[in-house]
């Protein structure tokens, strides 16, 4: 990977905007286009384009294992505690009328809220599912060809 020198300086260069991109995406989703989802896959890109560029050993030290396995069920947590906030405050699930005494800044926590979930789960099962394909091509021998 040391020879493709341009290939780095460029990504290097990139990830960082990806990123913003993706905040913006997410941040953005409850006045427009985009949400938790895209912001989601948009993250995950990031740090995908990072494991190609700069192999996958260099990735994981950026991004753990550990640290997947627990955002992947901490985005479902807060996507259903938020749905049971509703619940508690006297409205139904993932009713955010009640999240606060103006039902439309309700509206707007809850969507804020919902999507940020939906958005930390996303990005931490897609970069699962390409580690799990990146991890399978490693297992393969080469006297097995």
């Amino acid at each position: 990977m040391r020879h493709h020198l341009v290939l780095r300086v460029v990504s290097k260069m990139l990830i960082p905007f990806i990123l913003l991109f993706g905040l913006y995406v997410q941040f953005h989703g409850d006045f427009g286009p985009g949400g938790g989802f895209q912001a989601g896959v948009i993250f995950a890109a990031a740090f995908i384009l990072y494991a190609l560029v700069f192999g996958d050993d260099q990735a994981r030290k950026v991004v753990p294992d550990k640290a997947l396995i627990l955002l992947v069920p901490l985005g479902l947590l807060i996507y259903a505690l938020t749905g049971f906030a509703g619940i508690l405050l006297g409205g139904k699930f993932l009713d955010y009328d009640v999240l606060s005494s103006d039902p439309t800044h309700g509206q707007h926590l809850g969507i804020l809220v919902i999507e940020l979930g939906v958005g930390i789960t996303v990005a931490a099962v897609m970069i699962s599912i390409f580690r799990a394909y990146a991890g399978r091509t490693k297992a393969i021998d080469k006297e097995d060809w």
